[in-house]
C-alpha cells in the first residue's frame, strides 16, 4: 500500500503500522428451534490471545452441545480451526456443519497446499485436518441458497476462492455477516480499492468489498464484521468513495 498515504489512515484510527491486534469475533444467531454459530474461532492451537470460544459461549449460557449448526464465512485459521477439541474430535459434536462447496472443494483439494505458496501451507493441511473430522457431516451449499429459514448465502469470493457472507433476516430487520471479506474498520473502509495481502486474490477481494459495501449502504444493514470492532456490529456510512464504520 502507498505509505505517504497509509500513514495519515494510521493516525486517524491510532494504528501502529508494525502491529494489528483486531477483534475475533464470531456471530451466533437464535431463533427459538436452532442455535447458529458462524465460524468457530481458532481454536487454541493458533494464537495464544484467541480461542476462547467455549469460555464464551459459556458466559451466554450455551454448552458445545447445544449449537445445532455450524456456519464457515471460510476455512482460514482464526475460523475453523476451533472446530476440534483437545482430543481433535468435532467440539460441537450435536451440530450439523456448513460450509460452501467452493470454499469445501479448494481446501479439500490435495493440490492446495502445493500451490498456496509457503507462508499459507499450513492453512491448508489445517483446515483440511478439521474437514476430513467432519466430511459425514457437512452439508455443502451455493450461492443464493437459503440454508436455514431466514439465512441467505451471499457469494463474496477474493479472500478466499469460496468465501461466503451471510444475510440474516426475520421480517424487516436484517444483517449481512461478512466475514473477512471487509476485513477492518480503517483501510478497508477508508480505501476499498486499495489491493490487502491478506487476500489470496486480492483484485476479486476489491469487487467483492465494493458490492457488499454498496448493498450495506444502500438497503441500511446491519454489519457483522469479523475483525470490527465493538464486538463486530455496526452500520456503514458512506462518503463518496470512502466509507465509515459506526459502532452499534
Amino acid at each position: 500500500m502507498p505509505k505517504d498515504e497509509l500513514a495519515p489512515i494510521l493516525t486517524e484510527f491510532d494504528l501502529w503500522s508494525e502491529r494489528l491486534t483486531p477483534e475475533c469475533n464470531l456471530a451466533l444467531f437464535r431463533d427459538g428451534s436452532n442455535t447458529v454459530l458462524f465460524d468457530v474461532g481458532s481454536g487454541p492451537d493458533f494464537i495464544p490471545t484467541a480461542g476462547t470460544i467455549v469460555d464464551s459461549l459459556d458466559g451466554l449460557g450455551i454448552a458445545p452441545e447445544d449449537v445445532t449448526h455450524v456456519v464457515s464465512t471460510h476455512a482460514h485459521p482464526d475460523h475453523i480451526w476451533g472446530l476440534l477439541d483437545e482430543f481433535d474430535d468435532p467440539l460441537f459434536y450435536e451440530a450439523a456443519y456448513m460450509m460452501g462447496r467452493t470454499e469445501w472443494d479448494y481446501w479439500w483439494n490435495p493440490e492446495t497446499v502445493n500451490s498456496i505458496g509457503d507462508a499459507r501451507a499450513a492453512f491448508a493441511v489445517g483446515a483440511k485436518r478439521r474437514m476430513e473430522a467432519i466430511e459425514d457431516a457437512v452439508m455443502l451449499f451455493k450461492d443464493g441458497d437459503e440454508i436455514l429459514p431466514g439465512i441467505v448465502a451471499l457469494a463474496s469470493p477474493g479472500h478466499t476462492p469460496g468465501h461466503m457472507a451471510f444475510e440474516v433476516r426475520q421480517g424487516s430487520q436484517a444483517a449481512l455477516i461478512v466475514g473477512d471479506a471487509i476485513g477492518n474498520h480503517h483501510v478497508a473502509f477508508r480505501k476499498p480499492s486499495w489491493k490487502s495481502g491478506s487476500d489470496q486474490d486480492a483484485t476479486t477481494a476489491v469487487e467483492t468489498r465494493k458490492m457488499l459495501f454498496d448493498r450495506l449502504t444502500s438497503e441500511k444493514i446491519l454489519v457483522i464484521g469479523f475483525h470490527l470492532p465493538g464486538g463486530g456490529l455496526g452500520w456503514v456510512d458512506r462518503n463518496g468513495d470512502s466509507y465509515r464504520f459506526v459502532e452499534a
